[in-house]
């Protein structure tokens, strides 16, 4: 696969182009990642990163502007950054502030809260138990998703409640119009998605996963390349030009 006119590079955020970090405000990408990127524009290639982050957010915290050309889907779709301008497709359910109620007043040791636009997320990294304590709290996060009319959505040490829309499948899919071959890159199981609508396209492809021990199992089976790192990650993207 080589970079040029018709290359769609679509690459996930958190745990993909940035390392996961106990704070995701201090998240920020892995060393040349942003410069490749802007290098893969600049030889033709369509750009995208398609996150579950506010599109804003993830483009400041990561200095996304740099990329001339870039489309941010963030939300899992429901948002879109081209050209420095946010555009929401959908609006944040009724019921999310009364779901971060109910969450927070869990008040279990080292859970971290997210507010995002569309959605709210605890994170179990910083808890004494990470693993135990995300185990505990799916049931809980179910109950209250479907008490408000949220999707849950879990992830690596993490439960995110969002406003019902698009998923990162739906979100790729909006970017294949028009592309002759998809590169994408994700870490977690949201990303699941996206692969099995780079697969569905028939378009030729490079799917991979940035693995780690909290990641997601299912998207490292269905990857076609496996890496340790966003900084690996870095090299293969660079071998595409």
């Amino acid at each position: 696969m080589r970079a040029g006119p018709g290359l769609l590079v679509a690459v996930d955020f958190d745990g993909t182009l940035s390392p996961i970090v106990g704070d995701p405000l201090l998240a920020r990408p892995a060393p040349g990642a942003v410069e490749i990127l802007a290098a893969l524009s600049s030889a033709g290639c369509s750009v995208a990163v398609v996150t579950g982050r506010p599109a804003g957010l993830v483009v400041e915290l990561g200095g996304l502007q740099r990329v001339p050309g870039l489309v941010v889907l963030g939300s899992y779709g429901a948002q879109r950054w081209s050209g420095g301008h946010v555009a929401s497709l959908v609006s944040a359910a009724a019921g999310l502030p009364a779901a971060r109620r109910d969450l927070v007043a869990l008040a279990v040791d080292g859970v971290t809260f997210e507010d995002k636009d569309l959605a709210v997320a605890m994170h179990t990294r910083r808890a004494a138990d990470p693993r135990g304590a995300f185990e505990a709290l799916l049931p809980i996060a179910v109950e209250v998703a479907s008490r408000h009319g949220l999707v849950l959505e879990p992830g690596s040490l993490v439960l995110e409640l969002r406003t019902p829309g698009p998923d990162k499948g739906d979100a790729l899919r909006a970017l294949l119009p028009g592309m002759a071959s998809v590169f994408f890159a994700g870490d977690d199981e949201g990303d699941v998605a996206a692969v099995r609508a780079v697969r569905e396209s028939g378009l030729p492809s490079t799917c991979v996963c940035v693995a780690r021990e909290d990641g997601s199992a299912t998207l490292q089976r269905l990857a076609d390349l496996v890496v340790g790192s966003p900084g690996e990650l870095v090299g293969v993207l660079e071998g595409l030009l």
